[in-house]
């Protein structure tokens, strides 16, 4: 009796089917669906210009506090700023450029310094 049981739940058993359900949306085939390429957000430098009247101990600050420099790269840009009459304090996506250029003048400002702070392109 019970191997006529275990027949039984055996043949009640639906066989799973190799082939895939019918899908009325497709035509035929296995269809890929692109993704959209993401591309990287441009990058833009932000440049310090040398003045006449800000101080260097002022631009290694701006340097250090606002662009996150280490006491040695702050001083390596700001001598090079000195020297070459521009320097690039860092590089970053568009947003952030702008919100550093922008803190950059308003503390020269607060400070009663000319310096000036640009950002382009990478």
């Amino acid at each position: 009796m019970t191997a006529a049981r275990n027949q039984h739940i055996l043949t009640s058993i639906p066989y799973a089917s190799t082939e895939e359900p019918k899908d009325p949306s497709r035509k035929g085939g296995t269809q890929v669906k692109e993704r959209p390429k993401v591309k990287k957000p441009k990058m833009y430098k932000v440049l310090l210009h040398n003045d006449h009247y800000t101080t260097m101990e002022f631009v290694v600050f701006i340097l250090r506090n606002t662009f996150r420099r280490t006491e040695a790269e702050a001083t390596q840009i700001m001598l090079h700023i000195h020297q070459n009459g521009i320097g690039v304090a860092g590089i970053y996506s568009k947003e952030i450029a702008e919100t550093k250029a922008e803190k950059t003048l308003k503390l020269a400002e607060e400070n009663n310094f000319p310096l000036q702070c640009t950002y382009e392109e990478a």
